[in-house]
């Protein structure tokens, strides 16, 4: 369920930033964005935020979603659109997108830390690479009688 409300809050905040720029400011179509969101949201969700994130830090993940977000864009906007500032379009999306991605994968890394402590308290074992001491009170092998 907190994956659904994360994509959500994600394509949210994509929609409302491409409509502001692409939809204002480029003269680019309603349903034109909302696809584009769409596209990117969900790409971008499960490479830049689940994948690339869950491995690396949030610089890199920032980086990585950069790319992924100035690719989409560009090429979607080129194919959906007849216009002839792209690339300006395409640079400002993607330097906004950049600064919402660098704090939504802080929520999604909270997210990732909350995972894994419930899988650790659930199963009561050690995660891989991970090693746990055992503790124990001290047993004899006679009763107290014997001695």
């Amino acid at each position: 369920m907190e994956h659904i409300k994360l994509f959500a809050w994600k394509f949210i905040f994509t929609f409302a930033i491409l409509f502001a720029i692409l939809g204002a400011g480029f003269d680019v179509s309603f349903g034109n964005v909302f696809l584009i969101s769409l596209v990117l949201s969900v790409i971008g969700y499960v490479v830049g935020d689940r994948l690339t994130l869950a491995r690396t830090k949030n610089t890199t993940a920032t980086l990585v979603d950069f790319v992924l977000i100035f690719g989409v864009v560009y090429f979607m906007t080129e194919a959906l659109t007849v216009g002839d500032d792209v690339f300006e379009a395409t640079a400002f999306s993607t330097i906004a997108l950049t600064i919402f991605e660098y704090f939504f994968h802080k929520s999604v890394a909270r997210n990732l830390d909350e995972e894994k402590m419930e899988e650790n308290t659930q199963d009561n074992f050690a995660p891989k690479g991970e090693l746990r001491t055992e503790a124990s009170e001290e047993l004899t092998p006679y009763d107290d009688d014997d001695k």
